[in-house]
């Protein structure tokens, strides 16, 4: 009775929900990986029966019990007004049944997977989803956001520079055509897009409207109304082999845990774009001759610096990627070396690929990702369209139609 309480609590409590606000994870708890058919993503997007993952270490050797609940949301990440039987075929409140413990490790740990949908929980209807993970305290440890649509329409997009001259450079484009072969009815007030760029959540652009109709396509032709800042490619480091400098790594120490040093970088904002691929700040678990990675990875301390001076205007510098969800926190934080002319960090990290850029948080808490690494045109991001309808008097918005492309083919 006490868990249904807390249960009903936090579902009615919660109004809505920002990425940079649900990652200060406890100490304990490393390596949130959350992917679907395509890898890990920021945003799993799937159909409708399709399945997603999700992954997490925990470091406190306690083999503990963790459970997950699952909310619907508007398009708008709102709450819906849906009761949990209504979008949910099963039980909404879990324990983790999957778990392994590592193996010959300097770091224990305890590795958790989730598969949703599973012979517990699947899902009625499309829509935002939020999976919440609590541990048996009932203290939530993390959120992580999901969609689940169905493809009744058609989304094409197109990539274009600015037409604004001030930004040309430095802003992306999105222009989209929304196609139903069923033909339209009032979608001025029943369709609604949002844009996401590099699924991250914290920048995408909601509530987007057509602008006008031609027979079975809707018509998205904005320009500032749609434009991302282009931001610059991840830097990277791989220590799949940990007891040796490889990329970006220009050294390796061994004290409790092995420490990896990564090569000074610099700021990028003042010079030319180079292209580097990268995977839009993610990071892949991988390790030297290993059956399983995922149990067998190690752990260690990576020291990152950044070459400049502290004329930041109260600003703090922050290590940003997808290995804390791109939030920034106590931990992200960078301190100044006025010794080295650098600002240092260390992050406990798993072995693996990594994705990371630097960004500056400003006094007011606002994340400037471009003051450090620049805003260039030429950067490729992935970007993608979803499609929302409710219908005339609905009480929640279903997710009809996805597309996705790269700025890799941006256009004039």
């Amino acid at each position: 009775m006490i868990r249904l309480f807390y249960i009903l609590i936090s579902l009615f409590s919660f109004t809505g929900w920002s990425q940079s606000e649900t990652d200060s994870l406890p100490n304990y708890i490393r390596s949130v990986v959350f992917s679907d058919s395509n890898g890990p993503q920021s945003l799993p997007i799937i159909l409708l029966n399709d399945t997603i993952n999700l992954s997490f270490d925990v470091l406190n050797n306690n083999e503990g019990d963790f459970y997950y609940r699952i909310t619907h949301h508007n398009y708008d990440w709102s709450i819906s007004n849906l009761m949990v039987n209504e979008y949910l075929n099963g039980f909404n409140d879990i324990r983790f049944a999957n778990y392994q413990n590592s193996i010959s490790t300097y770091q224990l740990y305890s590795h958790y997977e989730l598969t949703l949908p599973n012979s517990n929980t699947s899902f009625k209807k499309t829509g935002n989803y939020m999976l919440h993970i609590y541990d048996d305290n009932d203290t939530l440890l993390f959120n992580r956001a999901f969609i689940i649509y169905q493809a009744d329409t058609k989304v094409g997009i197109d990539i274009k520079r600015s037409r604004d001259l001030v930004n040309i450079n430095q802003k992306q484009v999105v222009q989209y055509t929304v196609i139903n072969p069923s033909g339209w009815q009032n979608p001025q007030q029943t369709i609604t897009t949002s844009i996401f760029q590099n699924r991250l959540l914290d920048n995408a652009i909601h509530g987007v409207k057509q602008q006008y109709t031609l027979g079975d396509e809707l018509h998205y032709r904005y320009n500032e109304e749609t434009s991302f800042w282009g931001g610059n490619e991840y830097l990277f480091f791989e220590n799949k082999d940990i007891r040796v400098a490889n990329n970006a790594i220009q050294f390796i120490d061994l004290q409790d845990v092995y420490h990896s040093y990564l090569y000074s970088d610099v700021p990028r904002y003042n010079q030319t774009y180079t292209y580097n691929p990268d995977i839009n700040g993610q990071f892949v678990t991988t390790m030297f001759n290993a059956n399983n990675p995922k149990i067998e990875a190690d752990y260690s301390w990576v020291h990152f610096s950044l070459l400049g001076n502290d004329n930041l205007d109260g600003g703090r510098v922050h290590v940003f990627g997808g290995f804390n969800n791109f939030s920034v926190t106590n931990e992200t934080q960078m301190t100044y070396n006025s010794e080295r002319g650098a600002f240092e960090a260390a992050l406990y990290l798993k072995q693996g690929f990594y994705n990371y850029k630097y960004v500056v948080q400003n006094p007011n808490g606002s994340i400037d990702t471009s003051a450090i690494s620049g805003d260039f045109y030429q950067t490729e991001n992935t970007y993608t369209v979803l499609v929302y309808f409710r219908e005339l008097g609905g009480r929640y918005d279903q997710v009809i139609g996805f597309g996705e492309t790269s700025s890799i083919i941006i256009s004039n």
